[in-house]
């Protein structure tokens, strides 16, 4: 099975943004729930955003008011706009239908730091 590709992760300070991005083959983004995890040392893998087939979107509330999912279906592509981070938002973040059907990918690291 061909894993998702997440991109777009880095270092950044306190305040700052990034933008994540997950592709993967096949029109699947557009007829699955699709989300957004992440992974930080020593935690267990939690969902943070939601994506609807429909487009309904869902956050986790520990990032309500900053974090933002969305979808290209022409790309199929999905992304994760951030804002305000903070420390603890430090992770490994992951791309995955909600069943958590796919084989997990690398994931990109976002290390939120002064």
């Amino acid at each position: 099975q061909v894993q998702p590709v997440e991109s777009g992760g880095g270092l950044v300070r306190p305040g700052g943004s990034l933008r994540l991005s997950c592709t993967k083959p096949g029109n699947i983004f557009r007829i699955n729930t699709m989300g957004w995890y992440r992974q930080a040392p020593g935690k267990q893998r939690e969902l943070v955003a939601a994506i609807s087939g429909g487009g309904g979107t869902n956050v986790a509330d520990s990032v309500k008011g900053r974090f933002t999912i969305s979808r290209d279906n022409a790309k199929n592509t999905l992304y994760l706009q951030m804002n305000s981070l903070k420390p603890e938002d430090t992770a490994v973040y992951y791309c995955n239908t909600l069943q958590r059907s796919f084989t997990w990918g690398q994931g990109t690291q976002v290390t939120v730091s002064s």
